[in-house]
């Protein structure tokens, strides 16, 4: 992950701890979650020519996250598993029921879109941090 030196005005910066206190998360937290929000809201026409296999649907968070086609399983599982854990995509293919091809075209679709997919990925690992 990459840091962000922000400045932000006073009152902002208050009314971004509250409203995160409020969501039980830190400010830094909340800082992403609201950038991964904007940035969702503004691609909303997400949906890559280059990968048939892939669309986005809002998630719980209300973030639009890319998934296979037809699935409901999110690309990010599938590059935790090979790329953080060290599956074989044979071996994802095989735990989530797939053909290897779409767990290709999902790892070829993360290369694509490295920095959302790990900026998601951060995040919900930062909120895993919070409540553990």
């Amino acid at each position: 992950m990459t840091r962000y030196a922000l400045n932000l005005p006073g009152e902002l910066k208050r009314d971004a701890e509250q409203l995160a206190a409020h969501q039980g998360v830190s400010l830094n937290q909340f800082i992403l979650w609201s950038v991964a929000e904007k940035v969702g809201a503004l691609k909303q026409r997400m949906d890559d020519p280059r990968f048939a296999g892939i669309v986005y649907r809002y998630g719980t968070s209300g973030i639009p996250t890319p998934v296979l086609r037809g699935t409901g399983l999110r690309v990010q599982t599938l590059v935790i598993d090979v790329r953080h854990r060290g599956m074989t995509p044979a071996q994802a293919a095989a735990d989530y029921e797939l053909s290897e091809a779409r767990v290709v075209e999902a790892l070829a679709f993360y290369d694509a879109h490295r920095s959302e997919i790990d900026a998601n990925i951060a995040a919900e690992s930062a909120m895993a941090e919070q409540h553990a």
